[in-house]
């Protein structure tokens, strides 16, 4: 195109944002934009505006407009798009999957809910992710232990290098946090006789908080952190630099969410006395998550299940065919109890824990969203109940050792 156009609306996407900025027209309505504002209209006072406009959205959306001569209808054609669409995206993948992906070892798992890419080592595993990954769906890959070093994840290993650390500690039965010595928690990880105990005597839950996490991670452990990148899933979209890792080759000047990685190291509830707790509290991320278990310890001492206790007790949960057939695999090492929801039921969970809330006599204030306040573990009574009274059916995965969790941003999850 001539310079003088290059010019006027940018020859990269950085000359575009600089010189679309202050001509954006918040709010327009015109035909010509066809891209909706994503942040919702009005203010605290009570008066509409666009408090907070999604700044690229509008630049899109203006940019579209300027192409579209004044004089002239646009081409988009909403209703005949829609029209050739499938009309069950889940029916049409899972169909057809078995046929284009033949090369790939998969299975559907939760109620063909969840993608299970059963070898890491497929180079193609991408496509068929792509797949069920545009309709929003978590993916979980076995395996990824046989890529890394494991000498490096052991417990007495971090704690030999780490010991001397400071960080903060969650007592995950009372939502306590305090500023301990790392190796104080590395002690007690598979010696329940060298944990902390709570007022009662009882076993205290504990979970390092997110250490290290981001550049501290990669600082501090850097040979970790070359070993995590090394045997991440999916590097086309798991790998800083994946060709399809969006937010890796974002333009500087955006501000990009922390992408860790951070280490997640919790006590199992083995030990405990109370098994309706959680090291995690149902949540959503604000950005698609990788959750690779790198390491099992097997707790000895007073009160601890053994092995078989802790298989039956994880029977006892809504468990895929699949999943059974997993637990029953003497090589295979399970170590997290996941409970995922799709963000679509994200307003039917807030209200139904408000309501759970009354009932046990707690304060409920107008502003207070039990979901972003992450203050509740959903138990299986609880769960029951969701999918009685609001039809939101839970989806329960088991995470063994080297299974890497895909999920989608907006997710819901506890742990």
């Amino acid at each position: 195109p001539p310079a003088s156009q290059n010019n006027e609306q940018g020859s990269t996407l950085r000359d575009l944002l600089t010189t679309t900025a202050g001509k954006l027209r918040l709010g327009s309505t015109d035909a010509g934009i066809a891209f909706a504002p994503v942040y919702s209209t009005g203010t605290a006072s009570g008066k509409s505006g666009r408090t907070m406009p999604n700044i690229l959205d509008d630049i899109i959306a203006s940019v579209v407009e300027n192409k579209i001569p004044p004089n002239r209808a646009p081409k988009i054609n909403v209703k005949s798009e829609i029209k050739d669409e499938p009309k069950d995206d889940k029916k049409c993948v899972q169909d057809d999957c078995s046929k284009r992906y033949s090369d790939i070892q998969y299975s559907w798992i939760c109620d063909k809910h969840v993608l299970w890419l059963r070898d890491h080592k497929n180079s193609n595993n991408w496509k068929l992710f792509k797949e069920c990954w545009k309709q929003g769906r978590p993916v979980l890959v076995s395996g990824m232990h046989k890529k890394m070093n494991f000498s490096l994840w052991k417990a007495e290993s971090i704690s030999l290098d780490f010991g001397n650390q400071q960080a903060d500690v969650l007592n995950c039965k009372d939502s306590i946090i305090s500023n301990t010595n790392v190796k104080e928690f590395w002690d007690g990880f598979e010696d329940v006789s060298k944990r902390q105990k709570i007022k009662n005597g009882e076993t205290a839950l504990l979970k390092l908080k997110d250490w290290p996490s981001g550049e501290d991670f990669k600082t501090m452990m850097p040979a970790r952190y070359e070993d995590l990148l090394k045997s991440l899933p999916l590097p086309e979209y798991c790998s800083p630099e994946g060709k399809l890792n969006l937010a890796s080759h974002l333009p500087g000047f955006f501000v990009r969410p922390d992408l860790g990685p951070r280490l997640c190291s919790a006590y199992g509830v083995a030990a405990t006395k109370d098994h309706d707790i959680g090291t995690t509290n149902l949540h959503i991320e604000v950005s698609d998550v990788v959750n690779i278990l790198v390491y099992v310890g097997i707790a000895k001492g007073n009160g601890v299940l053994s092995k078989s206790g802790v298989l039956k007790k994880l029977e006892e949960e809504d468990l895929d065919d699949l999943l059974r057939k997993r637990l029953k695999d003497s090589s295979e090492l399970p170590g997290a109890l996941w409970h995922i929801y799709a963000g679509k039921d994200a307003d039917k969970i807030r209200e139904f824990l408000q309501k759970i809330a009354k009932e046990q006599g707690l304060e409920v204030l107008p502003e207070h969203d039990p979901i972003r306040d992450q203050s509740w573990y959903v138990n299986k009574k609880l769960r029951q109940r969701l999918f009685e009274e609001y039809g939101v059916k839970t989806c329960t995965v088991i995470q063994f050792l080297g299974d890497a969790i895909i999920l989608p941003a907006g997710a819901l999850h506890q742990v």
